[in-house]
This record gives C-alpha cells, sequence and structure tokens, in this order.
C-alpha cells in the first residue's frame, strides 16, 4: 500500500502545481497566496510549517527561511474540486508579504485606481539580506 495517498487525490495542474492560500488561522485574514508541488505539500505536511514551490527560483521555498517570517501551519484543508489548498498559519513575526506588510492584498480597487489598504510594517531592507 502505498503512502501519502491524500496526494492523489488533488487536482494538479500541467505542471504538477496547485494554488495555495495561506490564512491567519485566528483572524480569517488572507495572508498570501503560492504555489506547491508534490513535494513541498508533502513536506508542508510532514514539518508543520508552509512549505512553497518557487515558480521564479524553481526550487523549494520554506516560508521565512530568509526573513524569519515563518508560517507554522495549524489546519490543511482541500477545496471542493480538489484543486486549491488552504492552509490556516500562524504567521511568525506578524509579517507574511515581501513588502513588509502583514498580507500581500494590500490594494483595494477604488474608482478605478488601486489604492494601498496597509502599511509597510517593517521595510524589506532590514529584513532580507540584499548583499
Amino acid at each position: 500500500m502505498r503512502e501519502n495517498r491524500w496526494l492523489d487525490e488533488i487536482k494538479w495542474d500541467d505542471q504538477g502545481l496547485v494554488p495555495a492560500i495561506a490564512q491567519d488561522f485566528e483572524t480569517g485574514q488572507i495572508l498570501m497566496m503560492a504555489w506547491m508541488n508534490r513535494e513541498s505539500l508533502l513536506l508542508t505536511q510532514q514539518e508543520q510549517r508552509a512549505v512553497y514551490w518557487s515558480r521564479s527560483r524553481l526550487r523549494l521555498w520554506r516560508k521565512g527561511e530568509e526573513s524569519g517570517h515563518v508560517q507554522k501551519l495549524h489546519d490543511l484543508q482541500l477545496d471542493c474540486d480538489a484543486d486549491v489548498i488552504l492552509l490556516k498559519v500562524e504567521q511568525m513575526g506578524g509579517i507574511a508579504c515581501h513588502t513588509g506588510r502583514a498580507h500581500c492584498f494590500f490594494r483595494s480597487l477604488k474608482e478605478g485606481q488601486w489604492h494601498e489598504n496597509a502599511a509597510v510594517v517593517k521595510d524589506p531592507k532590514e529584513i532580507y539580506n540584499n548583499d
């Protein structure tokens, strides 16, 4: 019998990826969206922290590996069509976005223009080592 058969129930796209939404487990705030492949999802389940697949770097990306802003997993859910993952997480450090904001959805459309709706918590230059 094959272990981790639960991964076979997911509808992976033609690149072997599935969208993953990270949500604050206490407040319900949507923090970010990223991509996962089979390995990253399995590691997320095993390590109880968010591990994504970086399409730009073409490698696994453990959330917080550079910034320290780890996402501790509290619940892992699959939507009704089996093609979107929801991670209910505790966002360590209170910053999920690489822009230094608490979440990535910091622009709202108002009267045909995007307006920022969330302030920068910490300057990204202070978070990331950009040598």
